[in-house]
């Protein structure tokens, strides 16, 4: 990615979005840039929703057990609150915030934040997921990740629910979905 340089001095911030389907990487991939945000001794504020507590109520773990420090939060407006004098904010599992997300991931790129956005695209039915479809439309990079279906080894980006529990948001990990390509998720 390249960021052309501003040579007015005014710092400007943008929106980056890594979606994918669950055990793509998305959670790594923040993760990662994250801590080279750090490394260059950035401000860094790392957000989750209060909800996910699949590894550890506070932190943001990836499914390889990569760990960074993450404050919990219950709505998207305490981001703005909280990430006050901060040069990059990282938000993990958007999906699961509420409608105002978009906005707080704008307010805060006109601040001149870097905001990095991780989240599920698509929920185990193949179907846009929450907000993301709204940060996907006004993010400035887009990476998006697959990970390799279980049933044929092809690339997979949707995530298969394994039970038979409805609702759209049923909190797992391996025992509860599997990555699956477009062909194996519709068999």
């Amino acid at each position: 990615m390249f960021i052309e340089p501003n040579l007015s001095g005014e710092r400007r911030g943008w929106i980056e979005v890594i979606c994918g389907s669950m055990f793509s990487g998305k959670t790594e991939e923040l993760i990662r840039r994250l801590k080279r945000a750090k490394i260059a001794n950035l401000k860094v504020e790392i957000f989750k929703p209060a909800v996910d507590k699949r590894y550890d109520d506070n932190d943001v773990v990836s499914h390889d057990a990569n760990i960074i420090p993450s404050t919990p939060i219950d709505n998207s407006q305490t981001i703005l609150l909280m990430a006050q004098d901060v040069d990059v904010v990282g938000i993990d599992e958007a999906q699961f915030f509420d409608a105002e997300i978009v906005n707080v991931c704008e307010q805060l790129a006109l601040r001149g934040v870097r905001v990095i956005v991780a989240g599920l695209d698509m929920d185990y039915q193949g179907k846009p997921f929450g907000q993301m479809p709204n940060l996907l439309a006004i993010a400035d990079f887009i990476t998006k990740l697959h990970a390799i279906c279980m049933k044929c080894g092809n690339i997979a980006n949707i995530s298969y629910r394994k039970t038979s529990e409805g609702g759209q948001v049923l909190l797992g990990e391996k025992e509860t979905y599997e990555p699956r390509c477009r062909k194996c998720f519709h068999e």
